[in-house]
């Protein structure tokens, strides 16, 4: 199931279009694991712990969690799958715009969460404030 004759997407990249998505910050923390943020909270991870198993992790949804799973794409993140989150198998797990479509995802389900006078002051507003 893992996309290996494609091409797979780098952290480099991955960072990248984590940063592209509107009010996206970085930080770095936990032995050196960039943390994807919307409001101050959680919605992507890579890097430094973990870079052990050379993947990625974020939220999904409920469905796209027993999807990913069941299909070994993906595996309970550590710490984090009862927020179900999933930590990808490998970075050839999905092609790029599949990974893109779900960080664009669970951007958006963190920014559904957060008050509309954060998501007014992050200039968020106008984002649906639903997931899709």
């Amino acid at each position: 199931m893992l996309c290996r004759d494609r091409k797979h997407m780098t952290p480099r990249t991955f960072e990248a279009r984590c940063l592209l998505l509107p009010a996206a910050t970085k930080v770095v923390q936990w032995e050196g694991t960039s943390v994807f943020k919307v409001g101050g909270k959680m919605f992507a991870l890579s890097g430094g712990y973990t870079a052990d198993t050379g993947s990625y992790m974020f939220k999904v949804s409920n469905m796209a969690y027993a999807m990913l799973i069941e299909h070994g794409l993906a595996r309970p993140a550590p710490y984090l799958a009862r927020a179900k989150w999933v930590q990808l198998v490998g970075n050839n797990a999905l092609e790029d715009a599949e990974l893109t479509a779900y960080l664009a995802q669970a951007h958006a389900s963190i920014v559904a969460k957060l008050t509309r006078k954060a998501r007014n002051e992050l200039g968020l507003a106008s984002l649906e404030t639903r997931p899709a």
